[in-house]
């Protein structure tokens, strides 16, 4: 549902007791670890025991299964998912109550306040390079506050208050939530129409975009990658309004550009020019040109912060990746299994170029779960001919969130779209029967891939788990 953000803004440190309506997803999970941090009195509610919640539990937040009118308890103030349903038995209690309600932005903004924001958006790669970002600062000796839509596998929390003056935000254009934090300094990683659920037009999406640059600090700076067309245009945009703005890419037209790029597994290497200077390489332990771009972003903004290049380098060299970015699952019989998050067809050709590197001489087997309805019946054909990667494709049915289902559009949209001989597309709407198969599938020195925003990042461990009799008996 749909809560308006207040005229004003109040600092967490005025919203009284807080509850939250959601309280295991990435997003609003993150914000009550940041208020429980500081001392603020959090509650919440959630359908599913989420990995987010043990670690508001060791923070002494109590966290509800289910949804009930008492759990809102002695709240002052409710934080509310998107997700939520407006017969939501806790948005009622709270509405009967006159209660602050807040969306999950104006959640965030909150605690925000008095801070220096950092914002990174668009339509791909936001959450790594707010990892990225937030690595290289906390090398740098900067102790950000962070807040983020997955675990950084490093500090195993997606979000943490910290000492410093800075606060690195992940900015989700989904709902308009990006609109609200008035940034000193944004990142444009790339626009490409997503959402249309919810914006309806891809004139509308982009405008929000334009939108977001005005709401830097007058003083504030923007990122961009101009090496994608509508980040470009963005930049161009920004510039004519009078914004500073620093272009970063491949291309020529970059203000600070990556060169001589090599890549090695899934491991990656460039090096860095700015103007006619040469600063130096950076190494990174992900793989793709994707990623190199999300890092050459996140040094972007902290070489214009005034920090040093080699503790950023250093920083981002560190990093090894987001939970569900390129994670790496395990092994077993000689299979390597990975899990990502990518849903939309950009992101899923990125992800099968970096995992071809990965895959070396095995093939590439991916089990693909498409996210939304609606996301599915707009760009559920260009997914499948984004699969046509792979050697082989496992597709799952659509995984519904914030819709409801309809019977036109499943995964056979998607598997009826893969480029490939019939006999290497596979559309099994359900993962336990989806992860049999790819085991069957599956040889020694091949990797199976599990994408998508749902549950699929559960069928790479029964995979594994399944393939532990074969590498006993030798097999491998």
């Amino acid at each position: 549902m749909k809560i308006p953000v207040p005229d004003v803004l109040l600092p967490a440190d005025q919203l009284g007791r807080v509850h939250f309506i959601g309280i295991g997803g990435a997003a609003l999970s993150g914000i009550a670890k940041i208020m429980a941090q500081r001392g603020l009195h959090v509650t919440g509610s959630d359908d599913n025991d989420t990995p987010f919640l043990p670690a508001l539990r060791a923070l002494g937040v109590t966290c509800h299964l289910g949804y009930a009118a008492e759990h809102v308890g002695d709240a002052d103030t409710v934080v509310v998912t998107t997700a939520a349903r407006e017969d939501n038995p806790e948005v009622l209690e709270a509405t009967r109550r006159g209660l602050r309600m807040l969306p999950r932005s104006a959640g965030l903004a909150s605690v925000m306040a008095a801070k220096q924001v950092l914002a990174v958006a668009g339509t791909h790669g936001k959450t790594t390079t707010t990892s990225l970002l937030t690595m290289a600062l906390l090398e740098a000796g900067a102790d950000p506050t962070y807040a983020i839509g997955a675990v950084l596998v490093q500090t195993g929390s997606n979000a943490h208050d910290g000492a410093g003056h800075l606060f690195v935000a992940e900015a989700d254009e989904s709902d308009g939530a990006f609109l609200v934090y008035r940034p000193r300094a944004g990142i444009v990683t790339n626009v490409e129409a997503d959402h249309l659920d919810v914006w309806g037009t891809e004139e509308a999406y982009r405008a929000a975009f334009v939108e977001f640059v005005d709401t830097l600090d007058t003083d504030g700076f923007l990122v961009c990658c101009v090496d994608d067309e509508g980040a470009a245009s963005l930049a161009d945009l920004a510039r004519d309004k009078g914004r500073e703005v620093i272009g970063v890419g491949e291309s020529a037209a970059a203000d600070l550009r990556a060169v001589d790029l090599v890549f090695e597994g899934s491991n990656s290497r460039f090096t860095v020019v700015q103007g006619d200077e040469t600063l130096g390489t950076v190494e990174l332990q992900i793989p793709g040109r994707h990623y190199v771009l999300d890092a050459l972003a996140a040094l972007a903004l902290g070489l214009r912060l005034g920090f040093a290049f080699d503790a950023l380098a250093t920083g981002l060299a560190g990093f090894t990746g987001s939970r569900r970015r390129m994670e790496r699952k395990g092994e077993v019989a000689g299979v390597r299994v990975y899990d990502s998050y990518a849903h939309h067809p950009v992101e899923i050709a990125g992800d099968l170029q970096a995992a071809r590197a990965v895959a070396g001489k095995g093939r590439l087997i991916v089990c693909y779960q498409p996210h939304l309805v609606s996301r599915t019946r707009i760009f559920g054909t260009a997914m499948g001919e984004a699969l046509g990667v792979a050697d082989e494709v496992v597709v799952l049915d659509v995984y519904v969130a914030r819709e409801d289902p309809d019977p036109d559009v499943t995964g056979r949209l998607v598997a009826d779209a893969v480029p490939l001989p019939a006999e290497s597309v596979r559309f099994i709407p359900d993962r336990v029967d989806a992860a049999a198969v790819l085991v069957e599938i599956a040889r020694p020195g091949d990797m199976v891939l599990t994408l998508g925003a749902g549950d699929v990042t559960e069928v790479g461990p029964q995979v594994l788990e399944l393939l532990a009799p074969r590498e006993g008996n030798g097999s491998a």
